[in-house]
């Protein structure tokens, strides 16, 4: 399994939010390319880098997001608004590795599997979840299927991977949700990538065991709770 640090921007900064609340900002750093710059140096080999303005329709961050895909060595996903192939092929085009997809691709599935079929193993779906019901627009609307609903219905599209942030434990320190990312584990054919509430290195060993492909970190790194070179020399490959 590898950890990935979390840049999260929002304003031109590079923020944290807690549980899922954009009135919850506990982290923000004004150069947030000098802190994806500080992750590669700890010893981390790719980034998640989200764009919350472009998630939320209040503007965008996409100079910065450009920005770090062209001066920082990692290998991104990237992802915030992603509502066209135009997009995806812009943020393929300017480095990403792979480009994450969240409100359209979970509420038009017919959209999904056609961008999917032209970018074959380049997009990561995410699911932002609340006590197992999938939330889209920024955590403001809740769908009627459950994350496993979602998951089954992803495995025969051509993913790079799923992403599932259990948004009631993000930001809180308080350990992930592991009986949800085990049965994810267990039913999903992609590569699963855990997000929300990682705080201690036995949390991550903990989504290891459980066959988690990687996990991404925010608030513990950022608020020192976890030392970024101890996990990045235990999983950063």
């Amino acid at each position: 399994m590898i950890a990935i640090p979390a840049v999260d921007l929002r304003d031109g900064a590079c923020v944290q939010l807690v549980g899922g609340s954009y009135d919850r900002e506990e982290v923000r750093l004004d150069n947030p390319l000098e802190v994806a710059r500080g992750w590669v140096r700890a010893g981390f080999q790719r980034l998640h880098v989200v764009d919350l303005d472009a998630a939320t329709a209040h503007g965008d961050n996409a100079a910065l997001v450009r920005d770090i895909l062209g001066e920082v060595p990692a290998h991104v996903q990237a992802g915030g608004g992603v509502r066209s192939g135009d997009t995806v092929e812009r943020l393929l085009g300017e480095g990403a590795q792979w480009v994450m997809l969240g409100t359209r691709a979970l509420e038009e599935p017919e959209w999904l599997a056609g961008t999917a079929s032209s970018f074959p193993g380049q997009l990561i779906v995410a699911a932002d979840v609340r006590e197992r019901q999938v939330v889209t627009r920024g955590w403001t609307r809740t769908l009627s299927r459950t994350v496993l609903d979602v998951v089954e219905r992803l495995n025969d599209i051509p993913l790079g991977g799923v992403l599932v942030t259990a948004v009631h434990r993000e930001g809180r320190l308080a350990g992930t949700d592991l009986f949800l990312m085990e049965d994810v584990v267990e039913l999903s054919e992609h590569p699963v990538i855990a997000s929300g509430g990682i705080a201690t290195m036995n949390d991550l060993r903990e989504l290891a065991e459980r066959g988690v492909a990687a996990a991404v970190i925010g608030m513990a790194l950022y608020t020192g709770a976890l030392d970024a070179r101890t996990v990045a020399e235990e999983f950063a490959s």
